[in-house]
């Protein structure tokens, strides 16, 4: 995938879905001026075992991703675009596809955002296929499971997030139940809420 020269660029996954990903998406945009956020959604027309007619982004998927550059199509209520509206990001995009559509999608994403200092990508398929400056994935003890999609990409991660303080500060010292790992065997930096400002600062910059 073609990169933004000058353009920094963030991933934030997650080790299952309703983890925070899109809060953390959010609080990073709101201390990080200027910057874009792009939402990923892996869709799936029947072989998710819904109706087609009434899965939330099935009837949007076709042969080619989709990209929703249009603000009446991403400032609304209820979505994830339209929280980082609400955190003030400058730029907002929708990639909507298949399994393997991903990259393409975020592709053209992307070549639509030039000129942002930074974008901040939400989603786990894209990780394993773009080269980001920064590679964060939101993790949390109370989870029952770690999804597939997010082991698949653990050694393409640069950091964990953890959404809540003292469980943050116990993670610390072992990281690697938080994925899903045998103890000792996994090592990243864990981030915090009282961390938000040091994080974003990382995503401007290089991590170290």
């Amino acid at each position: 995938m073609r990169r933004i020269p000058g353009t920094r660029l963030v991933t934030v996954s997650g080790t299952c879905s309703e983890v925070g990903k899109t809060t953390l998406v959010c609080e990073l945009l709101a201390r990080l001026p200027g910057w874009a956020g792009v939402k990923v959604t892996r869709g799936h027309y029947r072989s998710c075992g819904r109706d087609p007619e009434t899965c939330c982004v099935s009837p949007l998927l076709g042969d080619e991703p989709r990209v929703f550059a249009d603000r009446a199509d991403t400032d609304v209520e209820g979505k994830d675009t339209g929280r980082y509206w609400g955190a003030g990001a400058r730029e907002v995009r929708w990639v909507v596809g298949r399994r393997g559509q991903e990259s393409e999608g975020l592709g053209r994403a992307l070549d639509d955002l030039a000129g942002v200092p930074g974008v901040l990508v939400e989603g786990n398929a894209v990780v394993g296929s773009v080269d980001p400056d920064l590679a964060l994935m939101v993790a949390h003890p109370g989870q029952s499971e770690v999804k597939s999609s997010a082991v698949a990409i653990l050694d393409r991660i640069d950091a964990l997030y953890v959404p809540e303080g003292t469980a943050a500060r116990a993670a610390a010292d072992d990281p690697s139940p938080l994925v899903g790992a045998p103890a000792g065997t996994r090592a990243w930096p864990v981030w915090g809420p009282a961390g938000l400002d040091l994080l974003a600062d990382r995503c401007r910059g290089p991590l170290g």
